[in-house]
């Protein structure tokens, strides 16, 4: 919880295919990371995705837009709520707002991130998938 802003945990739902490359990973065990770094013994840094758009010649893109780009779609392509939305990214809501709504939406963000998984995957859903939970801090 350390790298949280809020120094408060956030829950993330997975889908299935985010499960299956964390157990894919986890299986050829490279390093007791699952998602090793360059450097032995390290975990892949935060630069990591920065690092492979510079590769890729991506100037234009930014690690911080792929949020951004997750935020504009749920906004314009889905009927998820603003607040479920915003939790979705970890966005703080206001000390009003917060006193009241202590839970963390999860069911609802569950929900939003399965459709995420399938928006970018470009598949039609499977009803009967169901993400898996992962807590992480990043």
């Amino acid at each position: 919880m350390a790298r949280m802003k809020g120094g408060h945990e956030h829950r993330v739902p997975l889908c299935d295919r985010a499960v299956a490359i964390i157990e894919d990973m986890r299986a050829a065990k490279v390093s007791e990371y699952i998602f090793p770094g360059g450097k032995r013994g390290k975990p892949l840094s935060n630069m990591g995705l920065m690092t492979v758009l510079r590769r890729m010649d991506r100037g234009d893109i930014t690690v911080h837009g792929f949020r951004s780009i997750f935020r504009d779609w749920a906004g314009d392509e889905t009927n998820t709520a603003h607040d479920i939305c915003e939790a979705a990214l970890a966005h703080k809501r206001g000390k009003v707002h917060a006193a009241y709504q202590r839970g963390d939406l999860l069911d609802k963000r569950r929900k939003l991130m399965d459709a995420w998984a399938t928006y970018c995957d470009g598949k039609p859903a499977s009803k009967s998938a169901r993400p898996r939970l992962a807590v992480v801090v990043a």
